[in-house]
């Protein structure tokens, strides 16, 4: 399954495992000072989505979440 996502990351239940920045880097890293997650691109493009639903099944401690990414109304006005 692949399709633009929304990304969010839980930095009070992240442990560091650093599974996410393996995964999927150009979505996630690690805090220099804690080791726990950031978030680098809460809309990553369409094609890292099926690597952020891995990170998302390997984060130990369920501190990332995706939800499908809303598609923008059109506008009436050319």
């Amino acid at each position: 399954m692949s399709g633009a996502v929304r990304v969010r990351v839980d930095r009070e239940r992240c442990c560091g495992a650093g599974n996410c920045v393996v995964t999927a880097p150009e979505v996630f890293d690690q805090d220099d000072a804690d080791g726990l997650v950031l978030l680098r691109r809460a809309e990553p493009p369409a094609d890292a989505a099926d690597r952020v639903r891995l990170a998302v099944e390997l984060c130990p401690a369920g501190a990332i979440t995706v939800a499908p990414r809303p598609v923008p109304e059109r506008s009436s006005t050319p």
